[in-house]
């Protein structure tokens, strides 16, 4: 069973992001990083570090000193623009991981250096590419021009860990039937699934239409979601609270949930799917909404958000992923899906192997 995309984006929380960025969408998150500082994240099983240098640019590299083995980010710091090991004090270069200092010895070797990873800074967050060959990016994660120019800013941000396969969580765009059955319920009734039909409140209820499909080239690596969401209090609609909602998702694991109401303003949360290991996936949601809006408003939006995912959340730790799932003809959209999907998989992505023939796991 393929556990990981053969590229992806990966986010990493620094002031920093990530398939073919860290996982075709990992991130480290801009907001949150001081002008110098370091962080150590975790993804694919990897350990990394991950650093601002004092020239202001962001730099992912191994977490693992190659010397003794001491985690870098775990008391070193920043000179200019490397990173320097609490342990021997062995300067790495951000730019390549190169080895330019060892303060007791003659000479550095040409072979000392730590692994550096492809990554880039955007909309706020720092995103590490990550191919299983070692292949350069073969798309970028675009700019949210609105956050660039400070139009939008932060105001928020929500971290879920998954026990799921990692193409679960984004099928769900595709699977309009659950929408109906597990989000109608008012966000009133809370996340636990053995309540949320309750009768008490039954009188608040969420509608949705929604269409998914994959983009055309140049664009094959992106898929839209089109969402119109409707609430009824007592049977009668409240046409002032109606939201349209277009989900872009880029590559296997960013998306782009854009925000716009008649007078609640624009916005857009950033969704990010980090592979951490087999099995488990880090989720991040990051709001950024206009300026000029009061930050109760996307404040509130991101809790809708985030009470509507958990019971997601719910049904993703304690399922099974069915790779020949039984679908009905309504069902088309997630077959379309995984069609779509299966781009980001290769011969040598990363597999989860069953021994059935011993007691070992």
């Amino acid at each position: 069973m393929f556990v990981g995309f053969h590229c992806l984006f990966l986010c990493v929380i620094l002031s920093f992001e990530s398939s073919s960025f860290f996982f075709r969408g990992t991130a480290l998150q801009a907001n949150k990083t001081p002008q110098v500082s370091i962080t150590d994240w975790e993804f694919l099983g990897q350990q990394v570090a991950v650093f601002r240098g004092q020239d202001g640019k962001a730099y992912v590299v191994d977490a693992y000193c190659p010397h003794l083995g001491a985690n870098l980010a775990v008391g070193g710091r920043v000179v200019g623009g490397c990173i320097e090991c609490p342990f021997h004090g062995w300067q790495f270069r951000g730019t390549d991981g190169k080895c330019v200092r060892i303060p007791y010895a003659d000479k550095v070797p040409e072979f000392a250096k730590v692994r550096c990873w492809p990554s880039c800074e955007i909309n706020g967050q720092v995103l590490v590419w990550f191919h299983c060959d070692g292949l350069e990016p073969s798309w970028r994660v675009p700019e949210q021009s609105e956050i660039t120019r400070g139009e939008w800013v932060y105001r928020g941000r929500t971290e879920h860990f998954i026990n799921a396969h990692i193409e679960e969580i984004p099928e769900n765009a595709a699977d309009i039937a659950h929408l109906a059955h597990l989000h109608t319920p008012g966000i009133v009734s809370g996340v636990d699934l053995r309540y949320t039909n309750s009768k008490t409140w039954e009188f608040i209820r969420h509608d949705w239409k929604v269409e998914w499909k994959p983009e055309p080239e140049p664009d094959k690596h992106c898929s839209q979601m089109l969402v119109k969401h409707a609430l009824t209090v007592f049977g009668r609609h409240w046409p002032l609270l109606d939201l349209d909602v277009v989900a872009r998702q880029v590559g296997p694991g960013v998306v782009f949930l854009l925000f716009e109401h008649s007078f609640l303003g624009r916005g857009v949360i950033m969704h990010c799917v980090t592979p951490v290991e087999p099995l488990l996936q880090c989720v991040s949601h990051t709001i950024f909404y206009q300026s000029t809006i009061p930050p109760l408003v996307p404040k509130f939006i991101l809790r809708a958000e985030c009470i509507q995912f958990e019971r997601d959340v719910m049904i993703w730790n304690n399922k099974t992923y069915i790779s020949k799932p039984m679908l009905v003809k309504e069902d088309s959209a997630i077959q379309k899906h995984r069609r779509w999907f299966s781009q980001f998989y290769s011969e040598n992505s990363p597999r989860l192997r069953y021994q059935h023939d011993t007691l070992d796991f």
